[in-house]
């Protein structure tokens, strides 16, 4: 028995080791018999099915990458998106596997793919403002190349039948700018299951994301979330369209269960999601705050319950202009908040808020915010409630109401960062129309006053205080006309120093203002009041206004009429525009108001390297800050030392983080652009300059002087002059941004005697357009029109470039030049191949990337040859010569010159050329459509 025993025991373990031996044989060997046929099968897989470009270093077949599936990986693979989208990057990953099903591969010797891995990857899913998106590259069977006679015959090959899809440590990015909506989802890691292949199936998922934020409209909503997901999804691929079954979300500590459907359509998607947090606490409402506040949730005692729900319904279509209704309901009941045991907590919290978004359209928007109270202690109160329909024109049912102990409310929330006290009361009722059109107003009633008020943050050791504010607003006919506003009086210390505001506003159809301001700030501290530290940041103001009159005074010339009087003095203010990415540092400005106008007397200012020093006037002044669309009108004079337009280019690096939209976008889309310079649409503004030096695109110009504009159409020059290569150069010119990448110009120069080669060399423009100019010494003059669009750098885009003028040669040598050379050398005459050029007059055109030549006419070794034709800004010839025999030049013979700059064809006795067609060029889109090209057919003179 024991021999037996051990007989078998032995014979097992024999049978065991084999197989072990064999199956790891096999795991080694099937990769090894495999690699070229799974290779060869996912790139012809990726040329069959995807229109776009899929790049990775190297593939490997192996079992234990992620062990047991045999999977193929494609290391570094990198994969752009769909057009328009065709040089941006779709999906970036350190690793890609595909899992492969090994019986199928063994006995069928094809690749069936039943597994998708993707490792460390970037995700990038981008839509356009045209809802043009990046991720359609999948080519469907209908639309290959390679199409079958049965459309419903199996495919044969390699084919994709998913089982599960694995992403690990991803980075999704998901940015919609026909929606407004920006998605970033760091360490997101996520398994579905379920069989893919079936046209209707299940997809059972598993996601967490360790950092989730949400923007709409540039807007954060959610930052650094994290979040879990349990998901049931029943997809139906016929119809692409996502049912939800089984979705529970968490972010941070908040619950969410999302139920509904969504549609993928050919131009858009059909959506229909409910998202619900209901009977969920307060203080897990709250866990989605910015992360700076989730250390004071932890400390604070926080009681209530909530309920949370979200819709999404309706069809998205940018073509049709369709897009979903959004609606919002919050509710809380029996909130209370309690920070660190504070003697008085706030408590009895209550809020029922429902929001509805038809159609996206904030135009159509109702919030129906039903009421918003609590109380602070038995005697501190707070109730509101707004009932509202429309933006621009909106009707308005609200009310406000409270008494509230600024210091016990800090108290009760633990507002660590900011202490505040004062007795601040309100009480306003509002009822009616809002609409600036109309100019019709809700019948108002009210006021809010701030008494004995304090302001300390951990920004700043020093307190505002003596904070007074009293505001009260009448309105009893519902118009702009009837509407009072009284602020009597608004007042603060800040350092010792007193700051006093009187206003009384009336009739708002013509408004009539009585203001006085009285007060000096230093504007740098007050800021670290409320900023954070270590920002450098100095500044001081001093006024002394006294403003009285109505706007219609100043619209209609009635001057005499203004009461408008004092002196504005600001010293070291920094200031942005959306229009620029710098900041602009006000060192010195001395303003001082008189009626109609507002003088600046000293005014020293800086923008990155350039500085400017101006004295003049605006008009206006009052009315623009009171209009939406006010224009400033002025007359200044402006010296500086340098002015750099490279600064001013609006994709330039800069500090300044609050950039129009349309500006933020065109630096994602063009990240190696410096953008063209965007111009003020609200200003009327001459100025008379002298400034010494000027720097744009690598020029470098000297001493302007003349006359600057800025108007809404644009930018202007009016018989201004440079110093450039030593010679005086007279422009006339005017500028129009179109985009941040593109602009419009139209300009006359006129220069006097300059050296041609230095033009040549240091001018960019006058290089392209007289490339003879390499080869040419002495002087020339230029008077030329000229108009055409600048590109994202600023350069012209020459294709688009139309105009004309004379190059006036006035003692010019040519030596080397090839066209000469070539001529000399086929005419046998060795004096026309270095001539001598003086007094001659040429005359061109340019349009459409080429430049016609007048004929002209000059002598040169008892020769008169005259030349006219056509060369392009790319060096194509197209020129005819008729070379004028002694003696004077009655008798001659035709030359032809075709080829290029460089390689020059000559032919004598010959008037057949090569006619060159001109470049296509799509104005409205600022695009070049097709280059200038030698056409097939002969041109005959």
């Amino acid at each position: 028995m024991p021999f037996t025993f051990k007989h078998t025991a032995i014979k097992f373990l024999k049978v065991t080791g084999i197989t072990i031996a064999v199956i790891l044989f096999l795991l080694f060997i099937i990769p090894l018999l495999f690699p070229g046929k799974v290779a060869s099968e996912v790139k012809k897989i990726a040329n069959e099915r995807l229109d776009t470009k899929l790049d990775f270093t190297k593939s490997k077949l192996s079992f234990f990458t992620h062990f047991p599936s045999l999977t193929v990986s494609l290391d570094n693979l990198s994969l752009t998106g769909s057009k328009p989208f065709s040089n941006d990057t779709l999906l970036k990953a350190d690793e890609v596997a595909f899992g492969i099903n090994l019986k199928r591969l063994i006995f069928d010797n094809e690749v069936k793919i039943n597994k998708l891995y993707v490792s460390d990857a970037l995700i990038n899913v981008m839509v356009n403002e045209k809802g043009q998106a990046n991720y359609n590259i999948y080519v469907a069977p209908e639309d290959r190349k390679d199409e079958k006679e049965d459309p419903n015959a199996p495919e044969e090959g390699t084919a994709i039948r998913l089982e599960r899809i694995d992403l690990k440590n991803c980075h999704v990015k998901y940015n919609d700018r026909s929606a407004k909506i920006l998605v970033d989802a760091k360490g997101f890691n996520y398994v579905g299951k379920g069989n893919l292949s079936e046209d209707i199936f299940d997809l059972a998922t598993d996601a967490k994301i360790d950092n989730l934020d949400f923007y709409y409209d540039r807007t954060g909503y959610l930052r650094k979330k994290k979040v879990q997901a349990d998901l049931i999804t029943r997809i139906n691929t016929h119809s692409l369209s996502f049912i939800l079954q089984k979705n529970e979300l968490k972010i941070n500590k908040l619950p969410l269960k999302f139920t509904g459907l969504f549609t993928i359509l050919r131009d858009g998607y059909k959506i229909n999601i409910k998202a619900a947090s209901e009977n969920t606490t307060v203080k897990d409402l709250l866990s989605v705050m910015p992360p700076e506040y989730l250390t004071w949730l932890e400390k604070t005692e926080i009681s209530g319950r909530s309920d949370l729900i979200l819709t999404f319904k309706g069809d998205y279509n940018v073509q049709k202009k369709q897009k979903p209704n959004l609606a919002f309901n919050l509710k809380i009941n029996e909130g209370a908040v309690n920070y660190k045991d504070a003697p008085v907590p706030l408590k009895d919290f209550q809020m029922d808020l429902n929001a509805i978004l038809p159609s996206l359209d904030t135009e159509q928007l109702l919030v129906n915010l039903r009421t918003l109270k609590f109380k602070v202690g038995e005697k501190d109160y707070f109730n509101a409630y707004l009932h509202s329909k429309g933006l621009s024109e909106m009707n308005i049912n609200a009310s406000v109401k409270g008494d509230l102990d600024l210091a016990v409310v800090d108290a009760a929330l633990g507002l660590n960062s900011i202490d505040l006290k004062g007795i601040l009361k309100t009480n306003i009722q509002a009822k009616g129309l809002f609409s600036t059109s109309k100019k019709l107003f809700p019948k108002t009633i009210g006021g809010i006053s701030l008494r004995n008020g304090w302001l300390k943050t951990e920004y700043y050791p020093n307190p505002i205080t003596n904070i007074t504010f009293v505001a009260n607003m009448l309105n009893k006919a519902g118009t702009f006309q009837d509407l009072i506003v009284a602020v009597a009086p608004a007042s603060f210390t800040f350092e010792g120093n007193p700051v006093y505001i009187n206003a009384t506003l009336s009739d708002f159809s013509d408004l009539a203002y009585n203001a006085k301001i009285k007060g000096e700030l230093n504007v740098g501290r007050i800021y670290q009041v409320f900023s954070q530290k270590g920002l450098d940041l100095t500044g001081y103001a001093k006024a002394d206004l006294s403003l009285k009159g109505k706007q219609s005074y100043a619209t209609t010339g009635q001057y005499d009429k203004l009461d408008n009087k004092g002196t504005l003095i600001l010293k070291n203010i920094k200031a942005t525009s959306e229009l620029f990415p710098k900041a602009f540092f006000i060192k010195q400005g001395n303003f001082r108001f008189q009626n109609e106008k507002m003088w600046f007397e000293k005014f020293d200012a800086s923008y990155g390297k350039s500085d400017f020093a101006i004295n003049g006037y605006l008009l206006n002044t009052i009315n623009y800050f009171l209009e939406s669309n006010g224009t400033l009108s002025g007359n200044f004079n402006l010296k500086s030392k340098l002015i750099n337009v490279d600064e001013f280019m609006a994709l330039e690096e800069g500090e300044n983080k609050e950039q129009k939209v349309e500006i933020e976008y065109a630096k994602e889309d063009h990240p190696k652009m410096s953008g063209v310079v965007l111009v003020p649409k609200n200003l009327n503004v001459s100025l008379t300059a002298n400034a010494d030096k000027i720097e744009y695109n690598g020029l470098k110009f000297n001493k302007l002087n003349g006359k600057i504009g800025v108007k809404k159409e644009g930018f202007y020059l009016e018989n201004t002059t440079f110093n450039i290569i030593d010679c005086i150069l007279g422009i006339n010119a005017s500028y129009k941004d179109e985009s941040p990448t593109s602009a419009h110009f139209d300009a006359h120069f006129t220069a006097k005697d300059f050296d041609v080669q230095r033009a040549y060399k240091e001018i960019p423009m006058f290089h392209d357009m007289v490339t003879a100019a390499e080869k040419a010494h002495g002087i020339v003059s230029v008077d030329y029109k000229i108009k055409g669009d600048l590109d994202g750098n600023m350069s012209p885009i020459y294709e688009s470039l139309q105009g004309g003028g004379t190059l006036n040669l006035r003692d010019v040598k040519i030596k080397g030049l090839k066209l000469f050379d070539g001529i000399s050398s086929k005419t046998g005459q060795n004096g026309l191949n270095n001539p001598d050029m003086k007094g001659i007059e040429i005359k061109s055109t340019i349009d459409k990337n080429l430049i016609n030549i007048e004929p002209f006419t000059f002598s040169v070794a008892s020769f008169k040859p005259t030349i006219k034709g056509t060369t392009s800004f790319d060096g194509l010839l197209d020129l005819r010569m008729r070379l004028g025999l002694p003696l004077w030049g009655i008798i001659g013979f035709p030359i032809v010159v075709t080829g290029t700059h460089d390689a020059p064809k000559i032919k004598i006795f010959s008037k057949t050329g090569q006619e060159i067609n001109p470049a296509v060029y799509d104005e409205k889109n600022n695009k070049v459509i097709r280059k200038e090209k030698v056409s097939k057919s002969k041109a005959k003179s």
